[in-house]
C-alpha cells in the first residue's frame, strides 16, 4: 500500500441522481456517497475526473438551462490516517450470546463469538434489523435445527445458527453476497450444508427456521414462498420491516401467529409461526 492516496470531495446544490449516475458510468474506482456530495479515493491522480465533473455540470445546465453549483476539493490523504480511521469506525457488537468482531480485534472467551470483517455484501450486527434478528436466532433457533437464510448478504445470520449447532442452508441473488457468506462461513469454522445464487424457490427442503431480513415489499412478494419451505410449526424470522409498514406486511402472513416482535429504533423484526 503507498503512503498516501488522493481524495477528491465533491458537493453538489442539486441533481444528486444525475451526478451519481455519471460518476458510477464514467469513472474506474468508487465513490462515497455523502449528505451532498461524493468522495471519490484513489491512490491514482484524480485531476482528469475533477475535470470531468465540471464538464458534466456545464452540459447539465446547458441542457436543464438552470444553474447547478458544484464545489471541488482535492487533497493527499495519508494512507495510514484511512486505514485506522476505517478501524476506529468499526466496533465490536455484542448481542447475547454473539460477539462480532474484526478481524483486528480480539474475541471473548464467555460468548459465541463471530468474526466478520465489514465487505460490500450487508451485515456486520450494527444496524438494527441484524441485531433483532440476531436475538430472535438466540431464542428460536436450536442444536439440530435445519435453518435457511434467505438474502443472506453476509452470511452473519446462519454463521450464528451454525454456532448453535444448526445445519443452514443459505441463497441470496446477489452472486458477491453469496461469496462473501462463503468465505465468512470459513473464517468462522462453519460450513453451510448448500448455499446458491438465487432465490428460496430453488429450495427443495423445509425447515424448522426459515429466516429473512430483506426489506418489507419483498417479504411480501416472497411470502408464499418462504411458508413453502418452513415445515409445519416451525418458525419464521422476518426483518428488514420499518414499523410503519409491519401492518401491511403481517397482512401476507396472517395464517401464521404472531409469537414475539422484537423492535429497534423504527426496525420490526417478526417472530411467526407456520400454520
Amino acid at each position: 500500500m503507498q503512503e498516501s492516496y488522493n481524495q477528491l470531495v465533491v458537493r453538489v446544490s442539486s441533481h444528486y441522481d444525475l451526478f451519481s449516475d455519471f460518476l458510477t458510468d464514467t469513472i474506474p474506482v468508487g465513490f462515497e456517497e455523502i449528505d451532498e456530495g461524493f468522495i471519490i479515493r484513489s491512490e491514482d491522480e484524480l485531476e482528469t475526473i475533477e475535470w470531468g465533473i465540471e464538464q458534466f455540470r456545464e452540459a447539465l445546465q446547458k441542457a436543464l438551462n438552470t444553474s447547478i453549483d458544484v464545489e471541488c476539493v482535492l487533497t493527499k490523504e495519508k494512507s495510514s490516517d484511512w486505514v485506522k480511521e476505517y478501524q476506529d469506525a468499526i466496533t465490536p457488537v455484542e448481542i447475547e450470546p454473539f460477539y462480532i468482531y474484526p478481524t483486528w480485534e480480539e474475541p471473548k472467551e464467555d460468548r459465541i463469538n463471530i468474526v466478520l470483517d465489514p465487505a460490500l455484501a450487508f451485515g456486520t450486527g450494527h444496524h438494527p434489523t441484524t441485531a433483532t434478528c440476531l436475538q430472535g436466532i438466540a431464542k428460536y433457533v436450536k442444536d439440530g435445527d435445519e435453518v435457511i437464510d434467505v438474502g443472506c448478504g453476509s452470511g452473519i445470520l446462519s454463521i450464528a445458527a451454525l454456532k448453535l449447532g444448526a445445519i443452514a442452508d443459505a441463497c441470496d441473488t446477489d452472486p458477491i453476497s453469496v461469496e462473501n457468506s462463503t468465505i465468512n462461513a470459513y473464517e468462522n469454522s462453519v460450513a453451510y450444508r448448500n448455499i446458491w445464487e438465487g432465490s428460496a424457490a430453488m429450495s427443495e427442503k423445509t425447515y424448522d427456521v426459515t429466516i429473512a431480513n430483506i426489506v418489507a415489499d419483498v417479504l411480501t412478494y416472497i411470502a408464499s414462498d418462504l411458508k413453502k419451505i418452513t415445515k409445519p410449526d416451525g418458525v419464521l424470522i422476518l426483518s428488514g420491516i420499518l414499523d410503519k409498514y409491519e401492518n401491511k406486511v403481517l397482512k401476507f402472513y396472517q395464517d401464521c401467529p404472531l409469537l414475539e416482535r422484537i423492535t429497534q429504533d423504527e426496525w420490526v423484526t417478526l417472530i411467526l409461526k407456520r400454520g
